[in-house]
């Protein structure tokens, strides 16, 4: 099974532990879906800094495919995180050379020899999603906690495997909300919860799963292990209850050490 991995990478640089750690929504992924058994590779870019090297070695330590990231002179990107009491709170973000991050023709054949492709809100890679799906590859997009964002109009209708976050519960009007996105394309709509586990839909049913309790370290990289873990459990045929179940025991791993991995 091949994971394809596309779009914003970053270092997680925490102030007050004075330590930074690669991160990003696709890389996490991509190291979490090794991490469980999987080959994945990393499409992106890296400043030639400091952080630019840590990155890529990090990755290729990580047993992840790196060679299509490009290296750009400039800047990586960064974003200051502290840890309070285990929870992540986002400081300023220094986009760097990821503003000049675009896939080549050779990027898209690429990403389409793998097994399914996926990125997430922050991308920048949504206007060729039709062209991945055109080659019959299937994707996924993590949406992050952005229910409104203007990049779920552009997405939605070439995703396979749609990701959302809420704090809010499994409510009515959140059952309502996936029962739309999964109108306009998805086979799967899914919405973690954090603490309350998470809920799927897949056009006929609701699923609801709870977590697998631990102790809590630090919470970065939560939701992308849970993605990790959903994708691996699809391309081995599992049902999406077991999917589920696969989600949040990859979570609990991540979430008993500090940064994404």
């Amino acid at each position: 099974m091949k994971l394809a991995a596309a779009g914003d990478n970053c270092m997680d640089v925490y102030e007050n532990l004075g330590k930074a750690f690669p991160g990003g929504n696709p890389v996490n992924v991509a190291v979490y879906f090794v991490r469980l058994g999987g080959e994945a590779s990393y499409t992106g870019v890296v400043g030639d800094d400091k952080y630019g090297k840590i990155m890529l070695d990090a990755l290729n330590r990580k047993q992840v495919d790196t060679s299509h990231v490009r290296v750009l002179p400039g800047s990586t990107a960064i974003t200051h995180v502290e840890l309070v009491d285990g929870e992540r709170v986002f400081g300023d973000y220094e986009e760097g050379v990821l503003s000049q991050f675009k896939l080549t023709d050779e990027d898209i054949d690429f990403l389409c020899g793998h097994d399914m492709v996926v990125t997430g809100l922050w991308g920048m890679i949504e206007h060729d999603l039709d062209r991945i799906r055109a080659k019959g590859t299937p994707i996924a997009f993590d949406f992050a906690n952005k229910l409104s964002d203007p990049v779920i109009d552009v997405a939605i209708g070439s995703v396979d495997y749609a990701f959302f976050a809420s704090d809010d519960g499994d409510t009515p009007e959140l059952r309502d909300f996936m029962k739309r996105m999964h109108a306009r394309g998805p086979k799967v709509v899914t919405v973690t919860l954090g603490e309350k586990g998470s809920i799927a839909y897949d056009g006929g049913e609701f699923t609801t799963y709870g977590i697998v309790p631990c102790d809590v370290v630090d919470t970065m990289g939560a939701g992308d292990s849970f993605i990790a873990g959903f994708l691996f459990g699809i391309l081995k045929h599992k049902p999406l209850r077991e999917c589920m179940h696969m989600c949040a025991a990859n979570s609990s791993v991540t979430l008993q050490y500090n940064g994404a991995w």
